[in-house]
């Protein structure tokens, strides 16, 4: 019976969040092992199914980089990063989107459908959702001198009008991180980005970005449940914020002055971590908010 009633409280906790959340948009980033390990990505689409049935509006934008990475090799071709960017020539991008389009992406709708979604996969060439360009990439040594990095674009304008149209119907978009260009040419795109403006153009309440860290810590290694956009700043100065989390924490800064509510960065190697984070008080990872309430 006590177990039960545990049951029945945690219940309670997530209803308020579940009123106020009814309706809105959530764009969660999915990615890290989060994708790759089986039981967590079956916990994933549970939580996806569960956000979509008690009124919330998923939109899921997924990556890749290891998967696309592993495919390179056993196609004989070898990945080339220049400042953490996968160089992206005409065989390359070939690859980038049969693994991000034609793998990655099915296989979370599937898992999604098999457990009771409705789930729908597109790109960001789908109804020109995602218009780029080619990414500039100065070189450091020689600020005169841009790099080559190949079909590596950067967002120029989202046309969310194929997602509203999929959320209309109760279907839960998926999303790989791809562009086109104005002759219709495929751009590769990190996938935080792709998230962080697509709920933008979403006027999403929330960005959730799953990563392979519990969150933001601060210089003494606590973790920092919540911050606002001042304090981030201060910790990338101070440099206890550094390395791969400054663009992830740079996104949500962005996504936040577009008019995003909240943004999320939370531990994917958590089971069940989004409803963890949004249904209950203590929350597990780090929400970014613009300003102290």
């Amino acid at each position: 019976m006590q177990k039960a009633i545990a049951k029945a409280k945690t219940l309670m906790e997530a209803l308020p969040y579940i009123r106020t959340f009814a309706n809105k948009t959530f764009v969660i980033k999915f990615g890290g092992n989060a994708m790759i390990d089986e039981a967590l990505s079956i916990s994933f689409a549970l939580d996806v199914i569960m956000l979509s049935l008690v009124g919330i509006r998923p939109v899921i934008v997924h990556g890749g980089g290891p998967q696309i990475g592993a495919m390179m090799e056993r196609l004989g071709l070898a990945s080339k990063f220049v400042d953490g960017l996968r160089v992206t020539d005409a065989d390359t991008i070939e690859v980038v989107e049969m693994v991000l389009v034609g793998s990655i992406n099915k296989q979370i709708v599937s898992r999604i459908n098999a457990n009771g979604g409705k789930a729908v996969g597109i790109s960001g060439k789908d109804g020109s959702l995602i218009k780029a360009r080619k990414k500039k990439l100065i070189d450091r040594n020689d600020p005169d001198r841009l790099i080559d990095i190949g079909q590596v674009g950067e967002i120029v304008s989202v046309n969310p009008g194929v997602i509203t149209t999929l959320d209309s119907n109760q279907f839960i978009p998926v999303i790989a991180p791809l562009g086109v260009g104005e002759q219709g040419e495929t751009y590769n795109i990190n996938a935080d980005t792709v998230a962080g403006e697509i709920a933008a153009a979403l006027n999403a309440e929330k960005l959730i970005l799953l990563t392979d860290v519990e969150g933001v810590e601060d210089g003494s290694g606590t973790l920092r449940s919540t911050l606002t956009e001042p304090e981030v700043l201060q910790l990338i100065e101070s440099g206890d914020i550094s390395g791969g989390m400054i663009p992830k924490v740079q996104c949500c800064c962005h996504a936040l002055q577009q008019g995003v509510k909240k943004a999320h960065i939370v531990d994917g190697r958590v089971e069940h971590a989004v409803l963890l984070e949004i249904f209950t008080d203590v929350g597990i990872g780090t929400q970014i908010m613009r300003e102290a309430v």
